[in-house]
């Protein structure tokens, strides 16, 4: 059976799979990529640590087997609304797209690049975290702003997570038996973004031109008055990079209670504590805002899909952030939720609340394969 081989390349790691069907073969993480004291100096060393692993699996890159390399690429701008065969000109096109993903894109293409290296053979492609967003309507996706300002800078919603979007809107429909109709998708994790999906097209989604808009997150801080930005830095007197750092990497629980993870934070809620109790009541606020809106948006709702760490995880989460709604036909049956059911609605319910495992790296591995397909049809 075909193999495809999916990498993750970060800023100072790579994580693979390698995938057959469903079935995952292997995985692992390289990291410290490119650090004083660390054995991988640049992402090509980590590829031949990843190749080399592979191989002492007995599942080498030079298998016959192994059939396409599958890329994450977190941006793919208005350029890229499907997953991409890369070619040199695709290559040339994502690292025009570097200023809208500065920290991400300049990863990815050196993952690609390395990988192309190594098997230049093989047929590799790009799938991008935006290309399932791509399909919300102009009226979703338009800012406010300067028309031809925001034609020039390429201003406009993108959104993001759009594998894990993609993979668990139809995996919720397929949970309760359903064809594809309308499913909000919950992805919360330490980041964290809503959409609103009918017929496995993206209508909405919470994030925005970049990762900070939409929901309290781990260190980011989300929706926020674009205002609270110039106040910051003509009366707080901050400089745009700590302005940056403070709502992007010292925001969301973070800078509300000291703590960015899910677990310590509903523990210090269980003790009693204020900041911790303030926290997670702006976290399922906002949680609970979304899914009003985003049911607007869809006029009817099937699904209402959690998952990522925290949604997969929290039981209490899922109760807090869904309570209040019973009006709508939501509701969680208390039994099934602790327990952690796949579904976790009450028998009878207009709509269905279901908890979906994400996986991202199947999802890639699937478009990559289709894309193959395609290529080989034409």
């Amino acid at each position: 059976m075909s193999r495809v081989l999916v990498l993750n390349s970060g800023s100072s790691s790579v994580k693979y799979q390698l995938l057959s069907g469903g079935e995952r073969l292997a995985s692992g993480t390289v990291e410290r990529i490119g650090e004083a004291s660390s054995p991988v100096p640049d992402h090509e060393a980590a590829l031949k640590v990843v190749a080399a692993e592979l191989t002492a699996r007995g599942l080498g890159l030079d298998s016959a087997e192994l059939t396409a390399i599958g890329h994450r690429v977190v941006h793919g701008g208005k350029t890229f609304t499907e997953p991409t065969l890369i070619t040199d000109e695709v290559i040339r096109k994502i690292e025009e797209l570097i200023p809208l993903a500065p920290l991400h894109n300049p990863a990815n293409l050196t993952g690609i690049e390395g990988a192309r290296r190594l098997r230049p053979d093989l047929p590799q492609v790009a799938v991008f975290d935006t290309a399932f967003h791509s399909t919300i309507s102009p009226a979703a996706a338009t800012y406010a702003i300067d028309r031809e300002v925001a034609e020039r800078l390429s201003i406009r919603r993108y959104g993001f997570h759009g594998t894990s979007h993609a993979y668990v809107s139809r995996e919720a429909a397929r949970a309760v038996g359903r064809p594809l109709g309308n499913v909000i998708v919950l992805h919360l994790g330490n980041g964290a973004s809503a959409s609103a999906v009918s017929a496995g097209r993206c209508m909405d989604t919470s994030m925005g031109m970049t990762p900070l808009e939409g929901l309290v997150m781990g260190t980011r801080s989300g929706d926020l008055d674009p205002a609270i930005v110039l106040y910051l830095g003509r009366t707080g007197g901050m400089s745009l990079e700590e302005i940056d750092a403070l709502l992007n990497r010292r925001g969301g629980m973070l800078g509300l209670c000291g703590d960015n993870d899910m677990r310590a934070v509903q523990e210090r809620l269980a003790a009693g504590d204020p900041d911790a109790e303030l926290a997670f009541s702006v976290y399922c606020h906002r949680l609970r805002k979304y899914v009003g809106a985003y049911y607007a948006v869809l006029g009817t709702v099937d699904v209402i899909a959690f998952t990522g760490g925290v949604g997969e995880n929290s039981s209490l989460v899922r109760e807090t952030a869904l309570a209040g709604l019973e009006a709508l036909g939501i509701a969680v049956d208390p039994v099934r939720n602790r327990r952690g059911d796949r579904l976790i609605s009450p028998d009878g319910a207009a709509v269905k609340v279901a908890v979906i495992p994400t996986d991202e790296e199947l999802e890639i591995a699937r478009q990559t394969l289709e894309v193959i397909s395609r290529t080989n049809r034409g």
